[in-house]
């Protein structure tokens, strides 16, 4: 202040200009708009271009004078024909928005053109959304390229952000998904949300990048905290489906919210399943409906079939299958032929069709995967059209291609077993493969077991482990069992009857017999299964009560190795009181259910049996073959 000040009142335009600056941005001084108007003024009129286009700012916004538009395009001008770029930017910005001089486009270019060509940044950018979209330029995207890249390799988020887009879209240059990926990283470091709500996108993808749902989940999470509504609604998804965070239905609702109370329809479509199924929210049809709707006014498809369907079934509504298929395809502008056609052609033959399956087929002839799986099991179980196993693996294709992890899954299902396709073991595998790196339990348990048994793939039991662990840290119980089966027995992992144990008893829990069964080994053996563990006192102190527990509880599930040790531990009378009628009964069930040691077992109790106790035994034995038996 003090070194500026005689030098301003001496008439020095500089410093006269820097004096403004610091009574409006109160630097050193307290801020005061009008003595920053009285300085910028006194430079401005000797013509000091900076001092023309910062005086023109004070007009444009009102501070420290009357707001004045076209004081404000006086003073843009005198700088801009001066060359100064930001008042050429400037002035062009009032002439698009025809602020203090008649609208017009051309000479906004013109004057953008002016600006972006000395360099600006912010004009360079401008003039690559303006030829993007062809909005007052013919749109061209190689010219939209060009200044986007000018205003990116300045390190303009926004530019480096819509030059990734550019990349992964493959406008105005060949499709790069690694370029796409470095100009989103470049924006998204800069903390634009736009950018960084993509880059999550490219990691849970696999696009440009490996595939890391953990880093998808941290870029969608720093864009959703700022406000960014696909970002929000995507990290809402990551929470449903446990991807690269642990599963859970209440922050899902969170995001999803967030999203949709912005209007997202995604995220409105979203949460109302979460509403519709009581998924982290309580139930409630009312509320599912209303998101529904409001997604499929936007014209969500899912969202139109959801609701069609909800007003078919007479949830809430009166019900009118007609008018729920009205409405699917209305709200997409479907024309009248094409709504009211009361048949689809399959093979030749005219198939009635239901509003909910109309809606599915309207849904997934436009390409929305949901509705296309969907389509995929109503062929492949006949529900509410003829079953066709081809037309099940065209849809189901159609849905994997577009990376649906469910549709993948069953896809391989198909190839697996040879339905509607030739059997093919490898291209299973490459479809198990698809749907279980985007985390699908399921095809994570299937993946493991083919790298156990070799089959279809190089037999590899690290393979196994690391799949059978994926799907088990899901809550997936098969692989839990699996996966404390492999501890047990030192098969890709060093044995460890502690890690047997938790394994096989979180898929006990579940209610899954054969980890059951193990459990009750460990409990009676102590030689790494669960029944067993409790026996031997390995990884469980040993205890009889125990193992007869798991053993009956996978027993009752009509597991014949169960059911043969259940019978044991009755005959021998520990964890029981010696029963040898129970001991017969339950090693006739292990016969039935497919057990070979079990018949002789039973002839053996059979011997200790009175000819009354005999037929107690027989009849105690019929009741749990007929009440007990093995699941399909």
């Amino acid at each position: 202040m003090s070194e500026w000040m005689p030098l301003a009142e001496q008439g020095y335009a500089d410093a006269q200009c820097n004096l403004g600056w610091m009574y409006a941005s109160g630097q050193g001084v307290p801020q005061d708009y009008k003595a920053a108007v009285k300085w910028y003024r006194k430079a401005a009129e000797q013509g000091y271009a900076d001092a023309q286009i910062n005086l023109g700012v004070m007009y444009h916004y009102g501070q420290g004078v009357p707001q004045d538009y076209k004081a404000a395009v006086k003073l843009y001008r005198k700088a801009a024909e001066q060359g100064l770029a930001t008042a050429q930017y400037n002035l062009g910005v009032m002439y698009a928005s025809g602020e203090g001089v008649p609208q017009d486009d051309k000479e906004a270019v013109k004057w953008y053109r002016k600006a972006a060509e000395q360099g600006l940044a912010t004009a360079q950018f401008t003039l690559g959304v303006l030829y993007h979209s062809g909005q007052d330029v013919p749109q061209d995207a190689k010219e939209a390229v060009k200044w986007y890249r000018k205003a990116a390799e300045q390190g303009y988020a926004t530019a480096q952000h819509n030059l990734g887009v550019m990349y992964a879209s493959g406008e105005g240059v060949p499709q790069d998904a690694k370029e796409a990926v470095k100009w989103y990283r470049k924006a998204a470091e800069q903390g634009l949300a736009a950018a960084q709500s993509n880059l999550g996108g490219m990691y849970a993808h696999g696009q440009g990048v490996l595939q890391d749902a953990k880093e998808a989940v941290k870029w969608y999470r720093k864009a959703a905290e700022q406000g960014d509504a696909a970002a929000q609604s995507n990290l809402g998804r990551m929470y449903a489906h446990g991807q690269g965070v642990p599963q859970d239905a209440k922050e899902a609702v969170k995001w999803y919210r967030k999203a949709a109370e912005q209007g997202l329809a995604d995220a409105q479509y979203n949460l109302g399943v979460m509403y519709a199924h009581g998924q982290g929210v309580l139930q409630d049809d009312k509320a599912a409906v209303e998101w529904y709707r409001q997604a499929a006014e936007q014209g969500d498809a899912a969202a139109q079939l959801n609701l069609g369907g909800m007003y078919d079934n007479d949830q809430d509504m009166p019900q009118d299958s007609y008018a729920a298929a009205q409405f699917n395809a209305a709200e997409q502008g479907y024309a009248t032929a094409q709504l009211n056609r009361g048949v689809m052609y399959d093979n030749g033959q005219d198939v009635p069709l239901d509003s909910y399956t109309a809606a599915q087929f309207n849904a997934a002839e436009q390409g929305y995967a949901n509705a296309q799986l969907n389509l995929g099991g109503m062929y492949e179980t006949g529900q509410g059209i003829p079953q066709d196993e081809v037309a099940a693996v065209k849809w189901y294709r159609k849905a994997a291609e577009q990376g649906d992890a469910e549709a993948q899954y069953r896809l391989a299902q198909m190839y697996f077993n040879g339905q509607g396709v030739s059997q093919d073991g490898k291209e299973a595998v490459k479809w198990y493969r698809k749907a279980a790196e985007q985390g699908y339990a399921t095809a994570q348990f299937n993946l493991g077991v083919l790298y156990h048994s070799g089959q279809d793939v190089p037999q590899d039991d690290k393979d196994a482990v690391k799949w059978l662990s994926k799907a088990a840290e899901q809550g997936y119980a098969a692989a839990q069992s699996n996966l404390g089966w492999m501890y047990d027995n030192g098969q890709g992992v060093p044995g460890d009857d502690n890690a047997a144990v938790k394994w096989y008893r979180k898929a006990a829990e579940q209610g899954d017999a054969s980890g059951q069964y193990n459990l009750g080994v460990m409990y009676e053996t102590g030689q790494g299964a669960l029944g067993w563990l409790y026996d031997n006192g390995q990884g469980v102190p040993q205890d009889y009560n125990a193992a007869v527990k798991w053993y009956r509880k996978a027993a009752e599930q009509g597991f014949a190795d169960a059911q043969y040790n259940l019978g044991m531990m009755y005959g021998k009378g520990q964890g029981v009181p010696q029963d040898d009628k129970e001991a017969y009964a339950w090693f006739s069930a292990a016969v039935v259910s497919g057990n070979a040691d079990a018949g002789k077992n039973r002839d053996i109790a059979a011997m200790e049996l009175t000819q009354s106790q005999l037929e107690q035994g027989q009849a105690l034995a019929r009741q749990y073959i007929e009440k007990y038996q093995p699941k399909p």
